[in-house]
C-alpha cells in the first residue's frame, strides 16, 4: 500500500474493552517498546495489568482514544488526554505499518475530531519518525526536557512539542 493511500484506507472508532487485546499484542514488540521509552514495564509484559490500565481508560471521559483501523484490521491507537492541566497526544502503530503514513494520516485525523487546543506532545530525541509525524501534523517544537523513561531505564532527551490552532 503507497503512503499516499493510507489517509483514505485508515479509519478511526472509539476504543472498546474487545480491543484492548489486539492493543496489548500490538505493544510487546522491543523496537517500538525502546522508541516509546516511557512505558511502565508492568503493563508492557502482564496483559491482566494492561487490561486494568485500559479498563480505567476506558472509564476516564478527559481521554479520547481511538483505535486505528485498515480495512477493518486494528494496527494501532491515537489518544487524546489530560496532563497537569494540558492536553496530550499519544499514538502506537503497528511495527509492521511504520514508515507509510499510517501514524501521520492517524493523528490528522484524530487532530480533525479534538479541536481544543492547544495540544502537546512528546518524543524521545532518537526517535525522527515520531517527530516527522508530529511536524507534518502542524506540531511545533517548543522545547525539550531530560526524564528518566522506565522503559530504557535510562535518562533520555525528550523534545516537547505543541499545536496551537
Amino acid at each position: 500500500m503507497m503512503a499516499d493511500n493510507v489517509a483514505r484506507d485508515i479509519s478511526l472508532r472509539p476504543l472498546t474493552e474487545d480491543d484492548i487485546p489486539a492493543l496489548f499484542e500490538i505493544q510487546l514488540d522491543e523496537a517500538a517498546q525502546h522508541l516509546a521509552a516511557f512505558t511502565d514495564a508492568k503493563t508492557a509484559r502482564d496483559a491482566d495489568a494492561f487490561r486494568q490500565k485500559y479498563r480505567k481508560i476506558l472509564a476516564d471521559d478527559a481521554i479520547v482514544n481511538r483505535v486505528i483501523e485498515i480495512h477493518g484490521e486494528v494496527v494501532g491507537s491515537a489518544a487524546t488526554f489530560p496532563i497537569e492541566g494540558d492536553t496530550e497526544l499519544t499514538y502506537w502503530i503497528r511495527k509492521d505499518w511504520w514508515g507509510r503514513g499510517v501514524a501521520t494520516a492517524a493523528v490528522a485525523a484524530l487532530l480533525d475530531e479534538v479541536t481544543e487546543r492547544p495540544i502537546h506532545a512528546r518524543v524521545v530525541e532518537d526517535n525522527p519518525g515520531s517527530v516527522r509525524v508530529l511536524e507534518r501534523t502542524g506540531f511545533v517544537r517548543v522545547g525539550s526536557e531530560d526524564s528518566f523513561a522506565p522503559g530504557r531505564q535510562a535518562t533520555v532527551t525528550e523534545l516537547i512539542f505543541k499545536l496551537a490552532d
